[in-house]
């Protein structure tokens, strides 16, 4: 166990304070059992070693610890648990609990023998807390940890610290908020390099070799994480991968699942399925009408994927406009709000707001009739009535 607690504290010592992610505040860190879902790449690891610096500081009653190393290849996590207990331990961490075999069971057994032991855990966004081998659900409360906003990108990127706003600030007080960004900064030039590299992290490694490292976060998803969580055979992986690529092609795609499934040479239940899979993995949006109806297996009416970042990763030509535009809107939106398919515009959201999406020449002939209609305009500062700048939603978390 000393290698492991040395490693632990290595790893805290590295780890900067000096940006915290939106989620952090947002977490009740007094339950018993968390955890903490997202895509590769999306920052829960560093998320997790702030938390611990901050909470727990020269605190040996607390540990980090990852399941993918070289310890747990012969060593139990309900053996590590319980001498760690038996040492005092109080606070438990996890970091990729999916490398884990037979991971639910053992944290239900944990939940249910270490009644003073408080556990967090990280895991894939894949990953089905409440379908998993143990029923996890009435002992783990989960949170998503989505990729940088708009908002945090100038964090990030500038050192811009901007306020968190409401939908409901954005649509009734859209000037204002232009006038008091823009007297800090011209957002227009860095929503273009947002949309390119800034909805991961880890752009602050490297802008240059920024987008291979996507590619190869991608491929890890899909050849490591879908593999392993769904029990995927190689066939399976390799149409997944071509589904994607060919979506990435054509998004906002409509979507014609007898056509996908003659491409990648599958089933038309499979290529949803695929879809899902992507979706849960942050790769693919797929805008539904919210029918009550509407399942797993539900065909989507349009297909986005999952960030803009990806377009630029995965599309052989220089990504098209419009779609890099609709692309950022549901992504900065979906993360605290309800988006679906409207029955005119692009997007309806909260089941109350309809929206248009386009570039500076925008009408709202298409959403005129509709009551609380707005259009999201790319490539202006400032808005006029119900037309508010597409990158302030970007301010939403």
């Amino acid at each position: 166990m000393e290698h492991l607690v040395i490693a632990y504290q290595n790893k805290l010592r590295k780890t900067s304070m000096d940006i915290v992610r939106y989620l952090l505040p947002e977490i009740d860190w007094h339950d018993r059992m968390i955890s903490l879902t997202g895509a590769r790449g999306s920052g829960k690891t560093t998320m997790l070693l702030q938390h611990i610096k901050q909470a727990f500081p020269k605190d040996n009653s607390c540990i980090y610890v990852s399941l993918d190393t070289l310890h747990f290849m012969d060593n139990t996590l309900l053996s590590f648990v319980d001498e760690f207990v038996n040492h005092g331990g109080k606070y438990l961490f996890l970091d990729e609990v999916h490398k884990y075999p037979n991971w639910s069971i053992e944290l239900k057994n944990i939940y249910d023998q270490y009644d003073d032991l408080k556990v967090v855990f990280t895991g894939s966004s894949i990953l089905e807390i409440y379908r998993s081998e143990a029923d996890l659900s009435r002992r783990v409360v989960n949170y998503s940890l989505e990729g940088l906003s708009f908002r945090e990108f100038l964090l990030f990127e500038k050192g811009i610290k901007l306020p968190v706003l409401t939908l409901d600030d954005i649509i009734k007080n859209h000037l204002d908020i232009s006038h008091e960004v823009c007297d800090v900064i011209k957002p227009l030039a860095e929503f273009k390099n947002y949309l390119r590299y800034g909805y991961y992290p880890f752009f602050i490694e490297s802008k240059n070799s920024y987008l291979q490292k996507l590619l190869n976060t991608i491929n890890l998803s899909v050849e490591v994480d879908l593999m392993a969580i769904h029990k995927l055979d190689y066939a399976s992986v390799i149409k997944i991968k071509k589904l994607l690529y060919l979506l990435a092609q054509n998004t906002p795609y409509k979507a014609n699942i007898t056509t996908l499934a003659a491409q990648i040479e599958a089933s038309r239940n499979s290529v949803l399925q695929f879809m899902t899979m992507l979706e849960r993995a942050r790769m693919l949006c797929l805008l539904k009408s919210g029918n009550k109806n509407d399942g797993l297996l539900t065909k989507p009416e349009k297909i986005y994927l999952g960030n803009t970042n990806l377009a630029y990763a995965l599309v052989e030509n220089t990504p098209e406009t419009g779609m890099l535009r609709e692309t950022f809107f549901i992504n900065q939106l979906g993360v605290k709000h309800n988006v679906k398919y409207p029955r005119s515009g692009d997007f309806l959201v909260n089941d109350t707001y309809t929206f248009e999406v386009g570039g500076k020449g925008k009408g709202h002939d298409q959403i005129k009739s509709e009551p609380n209609a707005y259009v999201a305009m790319d490539g202006v500062e400032y808005g006029f009535k119900n037309k508010i700048p597409l990158w302030m939603f970007g301010l939403l978390y």
